[in-house]
C-alpha cells in the first residue's frame, strides 16, 4: 500500500512530498531513515522484521553493513520525533526480530484505502467518577476561557463501545498555578543532564571508571597491548601519564582521602616477577601524585572499592564478593554471585554495596546490592520487557541517586535511579534516561559537588591497516575498511572479515568486489576461517544471552550450522588441514569450563566425536600450523606459548616470560607471529626451527580497536601483519547536572 499523508499527535509523515513536518514546520530526515519511517507507518501496529528492512530498502542481494545502516536509521528516526527507545510512543524495538510503529492516533490517507481513525481508549478520573470508564478519546482540545484568563479549559469528544451511550465528557477546569504545580510536583524527582563540554581530546582510547578528586578525573587509556593510567583536569586540558610500575594498569576506585588509588594488573610489579597463574589480575595500591606501587596484600581481584572511612575494601573474584581490611589483610567472602562481579561501590552511609554482575549462563550484565554483612542480595532495578546491559554505576556525592549505563538497542547512555530518602518522600524504582545523542555515553561519575556529570563519549570506528616494511608504516588495506578477524582463502582469491563494530560476517573477493553478508544480527560472529577447499567458513558466535558457539557456513551464504550443542563457550576453531576436523577451545572466563577441562580440543566434522590433546590442560586458543605437523596453544595466564609436535606427542616451550596477544602462523609454516602486550607493543615472530624471535613492527604509536576491546592482528597473503586501526572517538565529557 503507498501511503500518501499520517497524522500521528502533531506529526505529518507525507509520502508524496517525502517530508515529515511538525505543527507545520519541516523536519529534516535523511533518505534511509525516511524510508524505513514510511515503511514502519505504513503498516502501523505490524511487527516489521529486519530481514524485510533489508530487502524493502535494500533488496536481497545488499553488499553493505545492512546491521549497522538499521540501527543508525533508527537512532535518527527517534531523534527526529524526539521518542525515548526506553518508553517508546512511535517506534518499539521488537528485541531480536524488528520494529514496530505504536503512535497511538494515526490518520492515515492512501490511494487505496479510506481515511481510518484509530482511537484511544482510556479511563478519565472524571469519566470513571460518572460511570463512563469506556470513553474511547478520538479528539482532545485545549482553551482559554477568556482570552486574558490564565485557566484552560480541556474538551474531550468521546465515544462509547457499542451499547453504551454516546456522551460528551467535559470540563476539568484548573489554573494555571495549579498546573504549574502538578508539573512542578510530577517533575521534582527528575535529575536532568544538559549541556556536553569536551575534556579530553588527546584521540586515545578510554575505559572507566572515571574517578575524580575534585580536581582531576583519573582513568585507564589505551588498549590491552598499551596502556595506562592518565589524569585530567576537571575543568579541561592536556592529558598527563600517571607514573607508577605497573604495566597495562587499569584503575578501580580513589581513597576516601583522594591521595591513593585501586588498580588492577596482570603484568609484572616493581619486582618484575608475574602474577601467579589466575583468572583475575593482582590488586595494587598507588599513591597520589608520585604513582609508587604496592600490593594489596595478597589479594587477587577482579575489581575492588574502599569503604566511605578507608578503613575497609570491598573486592569481587571469579563468582564472589569478599571484604578485608584496606591493607589486604583478614579477608571473609561475603556472597556467591549469579556472575563475575565488577564495577564496586559503598554506599555513602556504609551500609550497603553495589555492583555489576555479568551473568555466567548469558553473559547480560545488571545492577545488583548487598548489605556490608553479607545480607540481603538482591537486583535493584525492575525486569525491563527488552534485555538491556546495565553496569558501572556511581551514587552522587549526597546519596540521592545512582547513575549507571545501559546498553538498548546496541545504543548506550547514562541512566539515574533516585533513591529512597525516608518514609515520606517520593520514591520510585524506574530508571530515567539522563542523556541521548549519536555517541554512546558510558562510565558515568558525578563531580564532588553534584553540578557536573562526567562520561566518556564513544563513537566506534576502525580502519584495516598493513604494515609496509619498506616505509615501516601501517598504510589503509582493501581500503581501510571497518573490519578484523580477516582470514584469505588458500587460492589467495577470496577474504572474509568480521565488520566493526557491528560484528556481521561478511566475504568478498580480496578486490573487494562479490560481497556477500553471511550473518545478520543477532549473531556477533568472531574469527572467522576458511575451509581448504574454500566451500566453507567456521566461526564462533559470541552474541549476548546464549553459550558461544562454533558455527559452519557456505561460502556462497545459507543457514549458519552449528558444529556441537554445548552448555560451555565454544571458541576459536580452526581448520585441520585435510578439512574433516577442527580444533578449538573453551573460553575459561565465564567459569563454564573448570581448569581440567580447559585445553585444545578436536572435534570430527563427520562423527561430531570430540577428543582432549594429551597433556594440553590448561592451554587455549590453538593454532593449527598449514602442514597440519604442529598445533601451537597460549597458556592461560598469556605468558607463554606452547608447541605441541603430532610426531613426538609432547609439547614444549616455544614462548615464555612475555605478555602474549593475538598468534597466527606464517603462510609456509615456518614461523608464528604474536603480539606483544605492555609497554613496548609490538609484532614478534618467532622461528619453530632454531626458536629465535624477530621483532617485525612496533606498535607503540599506533591505536588499535576492536571487538569488545580486544586487539587482533592478521596476516596477509604475504605475512605482511594486519590491524584494524582505531579512527573513532573516545573522549571525556562534563555535563550540566541540575538536581531537583
Amino acid at each position: 500500500m503507498q501511503v500518501d499523508l499520517i497524522k500521528f499527535e502533531d506529526f505529518e509523515l507525507d509520502g508524496r512530498n517525502y517530508s515529515l513536518r511538525r505543527s507545520g514546520a519541516n523536519l529534516k530526515l535523511e533518505r534511509i531513515p525516511m524510508e524505513l519511517l514510511l515503511l514502519l507507518a505504513g503498516r502501523a501496529g505490524e511487527l516489521v522484521t529486519r530481514e524485510q528492512i533489508i530487502e524493502k530498502l535494500w533488496g536481497k542481494d545488499v553488499y553493505l553493513d545492512t546491521e549497522n545502516a538499521i540501527n543508525t536509521a533508527i537512532r535518527k528516526i527517534r531523534l527526529a520525533l524526539g521518542d525515548d527507545p526506553a518508553q517508546p510512543r512511535f517506534v518499539q524495538t521488537v528485541t531480536g526480530r524488528g520494529y514496530r510503529f505504536i503512535a497511538a492516533e494515526a490518520s492515515q490517507s492512501s490511494t487505496d484505502s479510506k481515511n481510518k481513525l484509530e482511537e484511544i481508549q482510556i479511563v478519565p478520573a472524571f469519566a470513571a467518577a460518572s460511570g463512563h470508564t469506556h470513553a474511547r478519546v478520538s479528539e482532545l482540545t485545549a482553551e482559554p476561557l477568556r482570552p486574558d484568563d490564565k485557566s484552560t479549559v480541556f474538551s474531550i469528544r468521546s465515544g462509547v463501545k457499542k451499547g453504551r451511550p454516546f456522551a460528551v465528557l467535559a470540563v476539568a477546569v484548573l489554573s494555571g498555578s495549579a498546573l504549574g504545580l502538578i508539573a512542578m510536583r510530577s517533575n521534582s524527582s527528575v535529575l536532568r543532564a544538559s549541556n556536553y563540554v569536551q575534556i579530553t581530546n588527546d584521540g586515545r582510547a578510554k575505559q572507566g571508571p572515571l574517578l575524580t578528586d575534585g580536581l582531576r578525573l583519573y582513568f585507564s587509556e589505551g588498549t590491552t597491548t598499551q596502556r595506562a593510567l592518565a589524569q585530567v583536569s576537571t575543568s579541561g586540558g592536556e592529558t598527563a601519564i600517571l607514573s607508577n610500575a605497573l604495566e597495562t594498569p587499569y584503575v578501580m576506585d580513589i581513597a576516601p582521602s583522594r591521595g591513593e588509588l585501586l588498580a588492577g594488573s596482570f603484568s609484572p610489579g616493581p619486582d618484575k616477577t608475574f602474577v601467579p597463574v589466575t583468572s583475575s589480575p593482582a590488586l595494587w595500591i598507588l599513591s597520589l601524585p608520585a604513582g609508587g606501587a604496592r600490593r594489596a596484600g595478597g589479594v587477587i581481584a577482579d575489581d575492588a572499592t574502599w569503604s566511605p572511612d578507608g578503613r575497609s575494601i570491598a573486592y569481587g573474584k571469579s563468582n564472589a564478593l569478599y571484604r578485608a581490611r584496606s591493607d589486604g589483610s583478614a579477608g571473609m567472602k561475603l556472597a556467591d554471585l549469579p556472575g563475575a562481579p565488577s564495577w564496586l561501590r559503598w554506599s555513602r552511609d556504609g551500609t550497603r554495596l553495589r555492583f555489576t554482575v555479568t551473568e555466567n549462563n548469558t553473559g547480560f550484565s545488571s545492577i545488583w546490592e548487598i548489605s556490608v554483612d553479607g545480607k540481603n542480595l538482591r537486583p535493584i532495578l525492575p525486569s525491563p520487557d527488552q534485555a538491556p546491559s546495565e553496569c558501572c554505576g556511581n551514587w552522587t556525592p549526597d546519596g540521592k541517586y545512582f547513575v549507571f549505563q545501559s546498553t538498548r538497542d546496541g545504543k548506550t547512555e547514562i541512566w539515574a535511579v533516585k533513591e529512597k530518602q525516608g518514609l515520606f518522600s517520593r520514591w520510585s524504582s524506574e530508571p530515567k534516561q539522563l542523556t541521548s545523542g549519536q555517541m554512546n555515553s558510558l562510565a558515568p561519575v558525578v563531580s564532588a559537588d553534584g553540578t557536573k556529570l562526567y562520561v566518556i563519549g564513544q563513537q566506534l570506528r576502525g580502519e584495516l591497516a598493513r604494515y609496509d616494511s619498506k616505509s615501516r608504516e601501517f598504510v589503509p588495506f582493501l581500503s581501510g575498511i571497518s573490519a578484523e578477524f580477516l582470514d584469505f582463502s588458500r587460492d589467495g582469491k577470496w577474504v572474509t572479515y568480521v565488520s566493526f563494530p557491528s560484528h556481521s560476517l561478511w566475504r568478498s573477493r580480496v578486490d573487494g568486489t562479490e560481497r556477500l553478508q553471511l550473518t545478520l544480527p543477532p549473531m556477533q560472529a568472531t574469527v572467522p576461517r576458511w575451509s581448504p577447499d574454500g566451500k566453507r567458513i567456521v566461526f564462533f558466535d559470541t552474541a549476548p544471552g546464549k553459550p558461544w558457539r562454533i558455527y559452519l557456513i557456505s561460502s556462497d551464504g545459507g543457514v549458519p550450522e552449528p558444529v556441537l550443542n554445548e552448555q560451555r563457550d565454544e571458541m576459536d576453531p580452526n581448520w585441520a588441514p585435510d578439512g574433516n576436523s577442527l580444533i578449538f577451545s573453551y573460553f575459561p572466563l565465564f567459569q563454564r569450563a573448570p581448569p581440567e577441562k580447559l585445553g585444545v580440543y578436536q572435534v570430527d566434522l563427520k562423527t561430531r566425536n570430540v577428543t582432549k590433546y594429551p597433556g594440553s590442560d590448561g592451554l587455549w586458543v590453538p593454532r593449527w600450523s598449514p602442514d597440519g605437523r604442529y598445533v601451537v596453544a597460549r597458556s592461560l595466564d598469556s605468558q607463554s606459548l606452547k608447541l605441541f609436535d603430532s610426531r613426538t606427542q609432547a609439547w614444549t616451550e616455544l614462548v615464555t616470560g612475555v605478555y602474549l596477544g593475538f598468534m597466527n602462523w606464517s603462510a609456509d609454516g615456518r614461523c608464528v607471529y604474536y603480539l606483544r602486550r605492555g609497554r613496548e607493543p609490538a609484532v614478534l615472530r618467532v622461528r619453530i626451527a632454531d626458536r629465535k624471535i624477530e621483532e617485525v613492527a612496533s606498535l607503540r604509536n599506533v591505536r588499535q580497536t576492536g571487538f569488545r576491546g580486544a586487539v587482533w592482528m592478521g596476516l596477509a597473503p604475504d605475512d605482511s601483519p594486519l590491524l584494524l586501526r582505531d579512527i573513532g572517538t573516545q573522549e571525556i565529557y562534563a555535563l550540566d547536572l541540575q538536581a531537583p
